[in-house]
């Protein structure tokens, strides 16, 4: 294979617009443009429904609500309305709008750059998030090892966990607790579980605010977040006629989760790995609904906006944003989360 044949995705997304794919079409006649939406019959399957077929200008993704069920960004369309692979689709907008992009350097993988780990800026000053954020790579291989012990004598009692409105069932069920001794001493100690229900980490949550040199969380050495969605296994169990939930935080997790949404799973970051990307394919399809309920901050913007581009190629994604700056699930009322979720249709 010759390497003209690999395109860079991200490039080629950079710089092609669905307006620019639709004209090229000859399809802009045909639609209603409204502000940052365009809407109009599904071009993919030729339907008839003028309102099926939805575009966002500013997030430059595309959505059919009627019979393709399906969406993503232009070359997920031209894939669709070609009948061609990614790669073709990428070399066909190369051709069409005379691009210059280089190759990758890693293929044509389109999932984002691996972010630093948190040993290579150790020293640099960090911001201190509420959840973990930031420190994942992307591409982290290999699985997380169940653990072959069981923190015990947790504390579920501390009033930190009463503080942040977290009822004595939701404790028990997720077995969090204070703990007096060991690695995570003087912490709250959250069980971290695969997608088989086994423990394979704790995560550490100072109860409270930390003294500037201490970090709210801690993890164990070796453990790769990237590879696991919080409350999985749990959420795996609920009816999957229920939407899914992604959110940032164990905290944002556990308060949805007591307020009913129960098919709910925390990235424990603001960003979607490549192997939580692969986790959500692997349980979802073509019919199923997903809610991306990230905290209204510029990390969570962004990360909302990455994760339902990449997961409108398989599953149907609403993204929600909160009216006020800083809002974060957690914060919501058990009525707000059941209009919110009573919403995803």
């Amino acid at each position: 294979m010759s390497k003209s044949q690999f395109v860079d995705f991200r490039a080629v997304k950079r710089e092609v617009s669905m307006v620019q794919v639709l004209e090229h079409y000859g399809l802009m006649s045909q639609m209603h443009r409204n502000g940052d939406s365009i809407t109009g019959a599904c071009p993919i399957h030729g339907g008839q429904n003028k309102t099926a077929f939805r575009v966002s200008i500013s997030k430059n993704c595309w959505n059919c609500f009627s019979r393709c069920e399906s969406g993503g960004n232009v070359l997920d369309f031209v894939s669709k309305k070609e009948n061609v692979s990614l790669l073709k689709a990428a070399n066909l907008l190369v051709k069409w709008f005379k691009l210059k992009v280089e190759s990758p350097t890693r293929g044509s993988d389109d999932s984002p750059r691996p972010q630093k780990t948190e040993s290579q800026v150790r020293g640099k000053s960090k911001p201190k998030h509420e959840s973990p954020k930031s420190d994942q790579a992307d591409d982290a291989i290999g699985e997380n090892k169940p653990l072959e012990f069981a923190l015990k004598n947790l504390q579920p009692e501390h009033p930190y966990l009463t503080q942040r409105g977290l009822s004595a069932e939701t404790i028990h069920t997720f077995g969090l607790g204070f703990c007096s001794k060991g690695l995570l001493t003087g912490r709250i100690a959250i069980p971290i579980h695969d997608t088989r229900g086994e423990i394979v980490a704790y995560s550490g949550r100072w109860p409270g605010e930390p003294a500037e040199d201490t970090p709210k969380y801690k993890l164990p050495g070796g453990f790769k977040k990237s590879l696991e969605l919080f409350n999985l296994h749990r959420a795996l169990q609920q009816s999957p006629e229920q939407p899914l939930v992604i959110v940032e935080g164990f905290f944002d997790c556990l308060k949805l989760w007591q307020h009913g949404a129960r098919r709910v799973v925390a990235l424990m970051g603001s960003t979607l790995s490549s192997a939580q990307e692969e986790l959500i394919r692997k349980h979802t399809h073509s019919q199923t609904r997903v809610l991306v309920m990230l905290d209204e901050d510029d990390a969570g913007r962004a990360g909302r906006d990455d994760i339902a581009l990449r997961l409108l190629r398989f599953c149907f994604v609403k993204s929600h944003s909160f009216e006020n700056a800083g809002t974060q699930p957690e914060h919501l009322s058990a009525e707000q989360v059941r209009q919110i979720i009573g919403g995803v249709r």
